[in-house]
C-alpha cells in the first residue's frame, strides 16, 4: 500500500473480547486474534483495528480504562500484543488500536489521586469537578445526561460532583488541563514507539465541554447525538488537540493514523475533524443510520463525498460496530435482513474511500436479541432500568466451526451464549458452501483490491429505474442496488463481476434487495 493507504483501506474491527479464545477462559484475547489472522488475509482486509484490551475493570467493555500503557490479564500479556502485532505486519496487515481520551476508569490513579486531593488542587483539575447547585450543592451543576441513562453528575464525599458522560465508573477528564494533554501524548508515543500504524479514537468529539457547563433544558439529549449542538460536544476547541496529535503521528516513518470516532451536527462539521492539519478519517455513520431506500443512500453518499472533498479528505463506509444493532436485523431480520446487509456491503464496497467492516459481518451474523437477561453486561441495560437491551447482541462471539455453541471460539462457554442456530454461519460451514456470505464478501474484496476502478477516485450516477440505485468509475466499472420489492429489468450493458446473492449470471433482470457488479465499456451516464 502507498504512503496514503488509509484513503481507500479495509480495515476490520476486532471486538477482542468475541473474536477467539485461546486459552479455554471464554473470554476472547490477544493470542486468539493473532491465531486468527490468517481468516482476515484470506478475507482481504488492509488492517485490524483492536478494541480497548488494557487493565480494565469491564464496567463498560474496556472503555474505562485503568492503565493505558499495558495490557489486562483477562486479554494477556504485553508480549502477545508484541507477538500479534509483528505476526500482523509480517502478514501485510496493519494495526490500529483503540485509544480511550474523554474519561479513564475511576479505577485510574488519576482518578484516585483527585479524590484524595482537596476540592481546588490540582490533581482534582484532571478531571471535570465542580460544586453542585441548590442551598448546600446538594443539586448537579447542571442538568447533562449519561449517554447510557440518568444523570451525567454523581456527588463525591466531600460535597462536589464529577462529570460522567458515560458511566459513573467513568468520570470524564478535564481536556483544558495542560498535564492531560501531556500525559495522553507519552501514550500515543507509547504505542507508536511500540510500531502501532494508528489509533481509533473513542468518543472524539466530546473531549472538550462548553467552559460554562451550561444547562441544555432538554430530556433525551442522546436524540441529538449527531443531529444537534449539545454543549459537551463537538466543541471548535477540540481541533487544537488533533493538530497537536497530527503533528506527533507525522514525526513518525510509516504513516500512521489518526481515526475519529466522531458525531457532529452537520457533515459539514464532522469533515472539520479530516482537515489537512487534523486526523487522517473520521467514522461515517450516515450510511449506517440511512433507511433502506435509494433516495437514502443516494443522498448520504452525495453529501458525505462533497464535504470531505473540500478538505481534501476521503470518507469511510460503515455499515456496523460493536455500539449499533447488526445490519441484517436493521434492514429487516431473516433472509430479507441477510439479502439486503449483502447488497449493502457491495455497494459499500464500491464506492470511493474506506471501508470498515465489523467482526460478524462477513458471516451474516444477526443481533442476538433473545440473550438472557442474566447474561447481559452493557451497563445500559441497568441504567436504563432493565428497559433498554444495550448493545451486547452485537457482541456475542463469532462462530468459527462445529455444530454447538460456542462454534470453535473457545473450549468453555463463551462470555455470552451463542444462538445454536449459528451452526450454518461459522466460517467452516459458509468456506465450504457456494454463494455463502463469507465467500461473496471474500470475491469483493478480492475484486476491491485488484480493479483500479475501486478505492479511492470518484464515482458517476446513472440513470436507473424506480428504486435501483447505479453508478459508474472509470475505468469500466458499474455497480447497481435494487432496494426495492420487485425486481427491475436494467438496461446496463457489461460483463457480470459478482452479485451479492451469490448467483453467477446476468440477465439484465436484477432481483429485489440484490446488488450487481459489472465490468462495462462506454456507457450512458446521467447529464446531471
Amino acid at each position: 500500500m502507498s504512503q496514503n493507504w488509509w484513503r481507500d483501506a479495509v480495515v476490520y474491527q476486532v471486538y477482542v473480547r468475541s473474536f477467539a479464545d485461546s486459552d479455554g477462559d471464554g473470554i476472547g484475547d490477544l493470542a486468539g486474534v493473532r491465531d486468527r489472522l490468517p481468516h482476515l488475509v484470506r478475507l482481504g482486509v488492509d488492517a485490524v483495528w483492536l478494541t480497548p484490551f488494557y487493565p480494565s475493570p469491564m464496567a463498560d467493555g474496556g472503555y474505562d480504562v485503568a492503565d493505558y500503557c499495558d495490557v489486562d490479564p483477562m486479554f494477556g500479556t504485553m508480549a502477545d500484543f508484541d507477538e500479534l502485532l509483528a505476526q500482523a505486519h509480517s502478514l501485510g496487515l496493519r494495526v490500529l488500536v483503540d485509544v480511550v481520551p474523554n474519561h479513564t476508569s475511576d479505577r485510574h490513579p488519576w482518578f484516585a489521586e483527585a479524590l484524595a486531593a482537596a476540592p481546588g488542587a490540582a490533581a482534582r483539575d484532571r478531571y471535570v469537578i465542580r460544586d453542585g447547585r441548590g442551598a448546600a450543592g446538594e443539586l448537579p451543576p447542571n442538568d447533562w445526561e449519561s449517554i447510557f441513562g440518568g444523570p451525567a453528575w454523581t456527588r463525591l464525599a466531600d460535597g462536589q460532583w464529577y462529570l460522567h458522560l458515560f458511566a459513573p465508573e467513568q468520570p470524564d477528564l478535564n481536556w483544558r488541563n495542560q498535564q492531560v494533554r501531556e500525559d495522553f501524548r507519552k501514550v500515543l508515543a507509547f504505542w507508536l514507539d511500540r510500531g502501532v500504524d494508528g489509533f481509533r479514537i473513542d468518543v472524539a468529539h466530546g473531549m472538550i465541554k462548553h467552559p460554562d457547563l451550561p444547562d441544555t433544558g432538554l430530556d433525551k439529549q442522546i436524540s441529538l447525538l449527531g443531529r444537534g449542538e449539545l454543549p459537551y460536544f463537538d466543541q471548535d476547541e477540540v481541533h487544537e488537540i488533533y493538530r497537536d496529535w497530527r503533528q506527533l503521528l507525522d514525526s513518525y516513518e510509516g504513516a500512521r493514523i489518526g481515526v475519529a470516532e466522531a458525531w457532529a451536527s452537520t457533515s459539514e462539521r464532522l469533515a472539520r475533524y479530516v482537515r489537512p492539519d487534523e486526523l487522517h478519517q473520521a467514522f461515517n455513520f450516515a450510511l449506517l443510520e440511512a433507511p433502506w431506500s435509494a433516495a437514502g443512500f443516494r443522498t448520504v453518499v452525495e453529501e458525505s463525498l462533497a464535504t470531505t472533498a473540500r478538505v481534501g479528505a476521503t470518507t469511510t463506509w460503515v455499515l456496523g460496530n460493536h455500539d449499533v444493532p447488526r445490519p441484517v436485523t436493521r434492514y429487516g431480520g431473516g433472509e430479507l435482513g441477510i439479502r439486503r446487509a449483502r447488497a449493502a456491503a457491495l455497494f459499500s464496497f464500491a464506492l470511493p474511500g474506506s471501508v470498515y467492516v465489523h467482526q460478524g459481518e462477513e458471516l451474516g451474523l444477526p443481533e442476538v436479541l433473545d440473550l438472557p437477561d442474566e447474561a447481559r453486561q452493557d451497563p445500559i441495560w441497568e441504567r436504563s432500568g432493565r428497559t433498554e437491551r444495550g448493545r451486547d447482541g452485537c457482541r456475542v462471539p463469532i462462530p468459527w466451526s462445529g455444530e454447538r455453541p460456542p462454534f470453535g471460539f473457545s473450549s468453555a462457554d463463551g462470555w455470552l451464549p451463542a444462538p445454536g442456530e449459528w451452526a450454518e454461519s461459522t466460517v467452516a460451514a459458509q468456506d465450504a458452501r457456494d454463494g455463502s456470505v463469507l465467500r461473496n464478501y471474500r470475491d469483493a474484496l478480492a475484486l476491491r483490491r485488484g480493479n483500479p476502478a475501486l478505492g479511492d477516485g470518484a464515482l458517476q450516477w446513472l440513470d436507473a429505474p424506480g428504486e435501483v440505485l447505479a453508478f459508474h468509475r472509470e475505468p469500466g466499472f458499474a455497480c447497481a442496488v435494487n432496494f426495492g420489492d420487485s425486481p427491475v429489468e436494467l438496461d446496463l450493458p457489461g460483463d457480470l463481476l459478482l452479485r451479492s446473492d451469490g448467483a453467477a449470471d446476468w440477465s439484465g433482470t436484477l432481483p429485489a434487495a440484490t446488488a450487481i457488479w459489472l465490468s462495462t465499456g462506454k456507457i450512458n451516464r446521467e447529464s446531471s
